[in-house]
């Protein structure tokens, strides 16, 4: 009748759909030493979790902490931001010397000639612009002439 039994507890066993108390049963069943000889097979499955729970840890397990990992992460960031940073403000220093000395002369004809330049350059846009104008005027008159109203 036992033997039934815990047939019938290992087919639930490996259907999984025993309890913790019938899983007990079943450890116990199978850590005597009456076991049915046709049982035998399954002796080694629940004699195992009795050695493995038996078993204790001899090296303690080397775990690299996630929070150190993202320490050094955040170090190197920002000492890379800190370097480009550095790199951009060293470039621009140069830049930034030579637009202050723009526009300063010492020799007051080489400050004519510089301005005199830059008036012509400004009046042929001027020039552009008029010539730009003249032909809106011209625009102007011919469609007053198709549209008369």
């Amino acid at each position: 009748m036992e033997f039934n039994k815990i047939e019938v507890l290992l087919e639930k066993y490996f259907e999984g759909e025993t309890s913790i108390a019938e899983e007990t049963e079943l450890k116990n069943y199978f850590s005597s030493a009456n076991v049915a000889t046709h049982l035998e097979q399954y002796k080694a499955i629940f004699g195992y979790f009795e050695v493995s729970k038996a078993q204790k840890l001899t090296k303690k397990p080397l775990f690299v902490s996630r929070k150190r990992k993202i320490n050094w992460l955040a170090i190197a960031a920002s000492i890379v931001v800190l370097l480009g940073i550095g790199t951009y403000t060293y470039n621009n220093m140069h830049i930034a010397k030579e637009s202050k000395e723009l526009g300063t002369y010492d020799n007051p004809e080489e400050a004519l000639q510089a301005t005199q330049k830059a008036l012509a350059m400004l009046s042929t846009h001027v020039n552009v612009g008029v010539e730009s104008i003249q032909y809106i005027k011209v625009y102007e008159v011919t469609k007053e002439k198709v549209f008369v109203e």
